[in-house]
């Protein structure tokens, strides 16, 4: 019960990390308003919980949708504790000279702009209650170079450091902001872009276990579910301004091959030589 007593919105709770994030926090003693576009999976899935949650519209590029769902999450719940932004797109897709204006606008305004309509209301809430935890969710390709397309790495990368910069901001009203960088998880997105079919979750674990630098093992959306219940609760109480990766250590450069010069060899020093001297 590490989130009782304690009300979470979940943009893109309807399924994949938001969904896995949801059955945590629930689990956890927290009840949550779900924000989705996907509005009859979004209905079944919080009839699930009973009074623990309810469902609420939100297509996080309008502004007055994300105001209105976080005030929603107030009127029911009296207060707001967890705001945890999961909802995005992969986005436009192709090289640069190629990549079409409207889409490249329409995947900042998701992955950009929603982040900060999102970081905008629920500091407007917890700013004057002096709490409060809000998570991000950026990317493994916020973090480096050529691991999405061109209009995802440039939004991972922007909420990396607006996640900095508020963090700056509302640490001296109490409320925490930081971000989970994960590399690819099994859901429904990450299959559709493995196997063509997103139902083809096995598919997925499979693919992504086979290049697994932790041999065998895949990302699950419920390892990016237990980073955000770390990050939602008290035990994170003085971590803010922090992008917590999720990806088995490949952005400090692990692989399924593991790294060079794993095996011992004698020394190796200047031009040439090797081994200690007598």
């Amino acid at each position: 019960m590490r989130l009782a007593n304690k009300f979470a919105l979940i943009t893109g709770g309807a399924s994949g990390l938001g969904a896995a994030a949801v059955e945590r926090f629930i689990a956890e003693g927290c009840a949550v308003c779900i924000c989705d576009i996907q509005d009859e999976a979004g209905e079944k899935f919080a009839a699930t919980f009973a009074d623990k949650a309810f469902y609420r519209h939100c297509n996080v590029t309008v502004e007055d949708h994300v105001s209105d769902a976080v005030d929603a999450a107030v009127e029911r719940f009296g207060q707001l504790d967890i705001v945890f932004h999961s909802a995005g797109i992969v986005g436009a897709v192709g090289p640069i000279a190629t990549t079409p204006g409207d889409e490249w606008r329409f995947s900042i305004d998701v992955l950009l702009n929603g982040t900060f309509y999102a970081l905008k209301h629920a500091a407007r809430v917890m700013a004057p209650q002096g709490s409060g935890s809000i998570i991000n969710m950026a990317s493994t390709a916020g973090l480096m170079g050529g691991l999405g397309p061109h209009a995802y790495a440039a939004a991972k990368h922007a909420v990396v450091g607006l996640t900095k910069n508020v963090g700056v901001e509302l640490a001296s009203k109490g409320v925490r902001v930081n971000a989970i960088a994960a590399a690819s998880m099994a859901t429904p997105m990450v299959a559709s872009v493995l196997t063509g079919d997103p139902t083809d979750l096995a598919g997925a674990r499979a693919t992504l276990a086979a290049v697994s630098p932790l041999h065998g093992r895949a990302g699950l959306p419920e390892d990016v579910a237990n980073a955000a219940l770390y990050l939602a609760s008290d035990e994170s109480g003085y971590t803010t301004g922090h992008t917590l990766t999720v990806d088995a250590g490949f952005t400090v450069g692990a692989t399924f091959e593991g790294p060079a010069f794993a095996e011992y060899a004698p020394i190796v020093r200047e031009a040439g030589k090797s081994g200690l001297d007598d």
